[in-house]
């Protein structure tokens, strides 16, 4: 089994790359496959609501972070975990941006996969960057991984995280949930979709 992390900080070496670390070593006490990528420092494009995607499957914007992604997901990916540091109260813009495209154009590969979102700040606004990220799982029938308490760890300089024993406990029970839902999971059939209903309101 393989989980893929993705740091959506610009910092490589900063406190969400940190919270993430942390997931990934409590995941290989179980054998379970982990690799990060980070969001790095290059413009993340948007989606331009071009519809593109609908003929071939991929965005547009098919290169960089999203390029990479993409690769890791056709490869195969059992599960995802998603981490942010807080932007007023946000996930990073260029984290939203990325999620918006891969959610929209390759849905397919994310489908009853468990995930969970870690949220990194200061001192406030790192629930609702929680709150925001699990909505991608949530609209896309993914089964979402909570822990002890809100998937949160707390710092602002490098390394200050280290100095949040709740938080990096927080988030080796994430890790603990995770691998039992991944093998809770790993022999559940998947249930048959009925075929979408699309109900518009203005017609």
């Amino acid at each position: 089994m393989k989980v893929l992390l993705i740091n959506g900080s610009p910092n490589p070496k900063g406190n969400t790359r940190r919270a993430l670390e942390e997931v990934a070593a409590t995941l290989a006490t179980y054998s379970i496959d982990t690799e990060i990528i980070d969001l790095g420092k290059h413009p993340i494009p948007g989606c331009i609501a071009c519809y593109k995607c609908y003929e071939t499957g991929v965005c547009v914007f098919n290169q960089g972070v999203y390029a990479t992604i993409r690769e890791k997901l056709e490869e195969g990916v059992d599960g995802f975990v998603f981490g942010s540091p807080t932007y007023y109260a946000g996930p990073n813009g260029s984290l939203c941006s990325l999620m918006d495209r891969l959610f929209y154009s390759l849905g397919r590969y994310f489908q009853n996969k468990p995930a969970a979102a870690v949220g990194v700040c200061r001192r406030a606004g790192a629930v609702e960057v929680v709150d925001r990220i699990n909505k991608y799982f949530a609209i896309s029938n993914m089964p979402i991984v909570t822990s002890q308490y809100w998937n949160l760890a707390f710092g602002r300089d490098p390394d200050e995280v280290e100095g949040d024993a709740e938080g990096l406990q927080t988030i080796r029970t994430l890790a603990h949930n995770m691998a039992r839902m991944l093998s809770a999971l790993a022999d559940a059939p998947v249930p048959e979709r009925e075929q979408k209903q699309w109900t518009n309101f203005i017609r």
